[in-house]
């Protein structure tokens, strides 16, 4: 039987911590993983060249037999989505649906801050589009956000440094470089799919009042609630516990470190995308 899986879209390794999270608690649905590897980190593009990247490979995914791709990378998902879904999906396949991380994190934030003060530390291209100002405006108007961009703590984890004194360094910064803009923050949600790594650094130097907020479950949540709603989309996923990964660089190197963030080995496969 033809399977047709749920893909599963970053710039590289970042969206595995949330596939970690999908696959755990969507065991029997077929996945299948596509890192960027190639042409990461997405961070410090244009909107442009993010677009064109985005879209070849949810045209990558749709060729795969995929009915739902989930752009598991805040970048992406901040800069591309909406065209995707506005202009390019009603040409493709309007059967076929693309969904981001950037709204069901949005849409929740407000269960967790009481001064309504929220920070968020994301890449800088996630920041530049303000779509988390824009989203959870729409969701929470009450609620002031305020952000930091963080260029170097991708780098560190992907460079498997984020045990290192450097990232001791750059956590701290950015931090307090937060901080100082209010201090009356009491929620900081971390805007991108890399920074779980990076959470006892940031566990360390964050102060304990304030609570840290990562995606992985509440991605994982809104995906399940989504299909619940959809069942016709849910029956046009093939459910044989299935995982394929795919990266646009080396698979040796992509499955090497493809476990620091899954939590497991996998074994990948090259695409090439042009």
């Amino acid at each position: 039987m033809q399977q047709t899986p749920i893909g599963v879209f970053d710039s590289g390794y970042g969206g595995l911590t949330i596939l970690r999270k999908l696959t755990a608690q969507m065991p029997s649905h077929d996945f299948i993983y596509l890192g960027d590897n190639a042409r990461a980190p997405y961070g410090t593009r244009s909107f442009e060249t993010i677009y064109k990247y985005t879209l070849q490979a949810v045209k990558w995914f749709f060729e795969q037999g995929c009915p739902l791709v989930v752009l598991a990378c805040n970048t992406a998902s901040a800069k591309a989505l909406r065209t995707i879904q506005q202009n390019d999906l009603p040409k493709m396949d309007s059967s076929k649906r693309v969904l981001g991380i950037v709204r069901p994190t949005s849409e929740v934030i407000g269960s967790f801050t009481e001064t309504r003060k929220v920070g968020v530390m994301a890449t800088r291209g996630t920041v530049l589009s303000e779509s988390y100002k824009i989203e959870i405006k729409k969701s929470f108007p009450d609620i002031e956000v305020i952000q930091e961009y963080c260029p170097m703590w991708v780098p560190l984890v992907e460079n498997n440094e984020f045990d290192s004194p450097g990232a001791d360094y750059f956590v701290k910064k950015h931090i307090k470089e937060l901080l100082k803009r209010d201090q009356n923050i009491d929620t900081v949600l971390l805007a991108c799919t890399h920074y779980p790594l990076l959470m006892e650094k940031i566990k360390e130097y964050m102060p304990v009042s304030i609570k840290i907020v990562e995606q992985g479950n509440i991605v994982t949540a809104s995906l399940i609630n989504y299909l619940a709603r959809h069942p016709d989309m849910d029956d046009r996923i093939t459910k044989f516990s299935s995982r394929k990964f795919y990266t646009t660089d080396d698979p040796t190197n992509f499955s090497e470190q493809a476990a620091i963030f899954y939590g497991q080995h996998v074994k990948a496969d090259k695409v090439e995308m042009l």
